[in-house]
C-alpha cells in the first residue's frame, strides 16, 4: 500500500539508497510550496510532473512549450500521460527561431531554445504567485556539454530528480509504479539535435526531420533518428532493426518517403543508433548503406 504523508499519496518505498532518494525527491517537492513543472512528453519531465501534482495538488501546473521544434508525437505522449493521470495542465507559445542565436545552430544552440522556455516559465510563475519552476534533469544528465543547464541556472530553475540523485533507470521504475504510458518510452531530443551545427536551422528543416520520423514510427521502428545531412537523409536505428530497414520491401518505402520530403540520398547507418550520433563522423563507403527508391512498390 502506499505511505501517506499529509493527506499526500507517495509511492512505495523500496530499501536503502533508493528509499533516501525518494525520500529527498518528496521533500524537496514538498518544499517548493508550489510549482510550474516544464513536461515535454519524456518519462523524466513526466514522472516530475506527476509527483509534483501527487505532493503539492492544485498547487503544481504542468506546462508544454509548444514550438516547430517539439514534434506532433511529442505532444501525443504529453496527451497521454494527462490521461493517464489528470492535472492542471496549460500549452505555452514559444519561439526560439525568433532568435538569430539559435538558427544559427551553434554549440550553444540549446542554451538560446531553454532561455526562451524557461524564461517564459518563470515569468508565468511570477504572475500567477508560483514560488518554483522545475525540469526533469536526472542524475544521468551530468556527464555531458548541455548548454541548456546554463539557461535554467539563470532563470532558478531546479531539478528536484537530479538534486536527489535519481538517474534514468530509477525515474523509469518510477513511472511503471506510477503507471505511466511513457514508462517505457526512448529517449528523445528535440528535432534541431538532428541538424549537424554546420547547417542553420529553420522550420522547413525541422519538419522534414519529424515526418522522416513519422515515417519510421508508421513502419514499426521502435527507436530511431533521422539525422538531417542536407539532401542526404541518415537514418539510425537500433543494430537488430537494421537488417529489416534493409530489406527491398521496407527500405524502398523508407527511401519513396524520405525522398518525397526533399532528401536525394536515403541511408542507414550500419553502426546502429547512438544518442550522441550526430556528433560520430561517418565514412559514407563504410559506415552507410543507401537505400534505392521505388524498390518497395
Amino acid at each position: 500500500m502506499p505511505e501517506s504523508r499529509g493527506g499526500a499519496t507517495l509511492l512505495p518505498a523500496s530499501t536503502g539508497q533508493a528509499t533516501a532518494a525518494r525520500n529527498a525527491l518528496w521533500a524537496a517537492l514538498e518544499e517548493c510550496g508550489s510549482a510550474v513543472v516544464a513536461l515535454s512528453g519524456g518519462v523524466d519531465s513526466a514522472t516530475l510532473a506527476v509527483l509534483s501534482h501527487l505532493a503539492l495538488g492544485d498547487r503544481s501546473l504542468a506546462v508544454t512549450g509548444v514550438s516547430a521544434s517539439l514534434s506532433g508525437h511529442q505532444k501525443t505522449l504529453v496527451e497521454s500521460v494527462l490521461r493517464a493521470h489528470p492535472m492542471p495542465h496549460e500549452w505555452l507559445v514559444t519561439d526560439e527561431l525568433a532568435f538569430a542565436d539559435y538558427l544559427r545552430n551553434g554549440p550553444d544552440r540549446c542554451f538560446h531554445c531553454k532561455n526562451e522556455l524557461y524564461g517564459r516559465l518563470r515569468r508565468l510563475a511570477d504572475a500567477r504567485g508560483i514560488w518554483a519552476v522545475l525540469d526533469g534533469t536526472n542524475a544521468d544528465d551530468t556527464g555531458d556539454f548541455r548548454p541548456g543547464r546554463l539557461a535554467a541556472e539563470s532563470c532558478g530553475v531546479r531539478s528536484p530528480l537530479l538534486e536527489a540523485g535519481i538517474g534514468k533507470e530509477a525515474v523509469r521504475a518510477l513511472a511503471r509504479e506510477l503507471g505511466l504510458p511513457v514508462a517505457d518510452e526512448p529517449a528523445s531530443a528535440c528535432l534541431a539535435s538532428r541538424v549537424p551545427r554546420a547547417i542553420p536551422i529553420d522550420a522547413g528543416i525541422l519538419g522534414r526531420v519529424e515526418a522522416g520520423e513519422e515515417a519510421l514510427r508508421e513502419l514499426g521502428f521502435s527507436a530511431f533518428r533521422v539525422r538531417h545531412h542536407g539532401d542526404l537523409a541518415r537514418i539510425e536505428l537500433p543494430p537488430t532493426e537494421i537488417p529489416r530497414a534493409l530489406s527491398p520491401e521496407v527500405g524502398g518505402r523508407l527511401a519513396d518517403r524520405l525522398g518525397e520530403l526533399g532528401y536525394r540520398q536515403v541511408a542507414v547507418d550500419l553502426r546502429g543508433y547512438r544518442p550522441a550520433g550526430l556528433a560520430t563522423p561517418f565514412d559514407p563507403d563504410r559506415d552507410l548503406a543507401f537505400l534505392s527508391p521505388g524498390a518497395g512498390g
